[in-house]
């Protein structure tokens, strides 16, 4: 069986000021930099066989992806389908927001301004379709974002609405998934 590897990237201002960072471009903190240090020598460590990151073009998973890279060699790679969901009028609000807990549950809805959860999970699940048909050859790590995880988890794990609109990883997390 094949399978896919997946972190979401260290820690941004934004995560510790608890607004939604979403589609905007928010740099790491000293923190995440380390946190992602500290992945790549735990891949390392655990000798896990990953032949190829992907990663989001947003930089706080560019440069997360870079520093497991560098310590671990493995090659990296953008992938324009990973980056984070376009919470529209959401952007930089809270994340506990009750509003947004709401509006989150409601897979059609833009936001005003941005992007529909069902577009979301088809650009992931057609990701994770082509990453399916290669896994016989190719193990990879995909470096994104907590709204990234959720449709991530849900192509393995089917989860009602409630519980998707909930699910979410820590920074710099590893989980990995198996293609049946």
């Amino acid at each position: 069986m094949g399978r896919v590897y997946f972190t979401r990237h260290g820690q941004t201002i934004w995560n510790v000021e608890n607004k939604i960072c979403g589609a905007t471009d928010i740099a790491l903190t000293p923190l995440g930099h380390e946190q992602a240090k500290q992945l790549g020598a735990r891949i390392l460590e655990e000798q896990l066989h990953i032949d190829e990151i992907l990663y989001s073009p947003l930089v706080r998973a560019a440069d997360t992806a870079k520093h497991i890279a560098e310590i671990t060699g493995i090659p990296c790679c953008e992938e324009v389908r990973l980056i984070e969901q376009n919470f529209g009028m959401y952007e930089s609000t809270p994340r506990d927001g009750a509003d947004f807990r709401e509006a989150k549950k409601q897979f059609v809805n833009h936001f005003e301004s941005g992007e529909t959860m069902l577009h979301l999970a088809q650009r992931i699940y057609n990701l994770l379709d082509e990453l399916r048909e290669q896994s016989g050859t190719k193990t990879c790590l995909l470096v994104a974002h907590n709204g990234i995880s959720r449709v991530v988890h849900s192509y393995f794990y089917d989860m009602e609405n409630e519980e998707y609109a909930a699910f979410g990883i820590k920074n710099c997390e590893l989980r990995e998934y198996e293609f049946i």
